[in-house]
């Protein structure tokens, strides 16, 4: 496939360093990085990662899901309901969008 389109793209530097090392510790670039993630991301109709919040965030969250279970459950139960609840979340949506997690 020929290469006709130019993209440009402002980062800070240090990024920019880094990840230009990284990639070429695995044998490509930077450059052809960028090309698999939009080839990726065209392949799963999407970005080719899952976004999450932090760690906090996910937490309260993933409680809310659970949320009649608060009224009767003990905190390691609505814990261990509400990790199940958010797995089957999510593999509903990798089902729906037929791609892997």
């Amino acid at each position: 496939m020929a290469k006709e389109s130019t993209m440009q793209l402002r980062m800070d530097s240090d990024m920019k360093e880094r990840v230009e090392a990284l990639y070429r510790s695995m044998g490509t670039s930077f450059a052809e990085g960028i090309r698999m993630f939009a080839a990726q991301s065209l392949r799963v109709n999407g970005l080719p990662f899952q976004l999450t919040a932090s760690k906090e965030e996910k937490r309260m969250s993933v409680t809310d899901l659970a949320g009649s279970l608060r009224s009767y459950a003990t905190p390691e139960k609505l814990a261990s309901e509400a990790e199940a609840l958010h797995a089957a979340y999510q593999n509903a949506a990798v089902e729906k969008l037929g791609g892997a997690p």
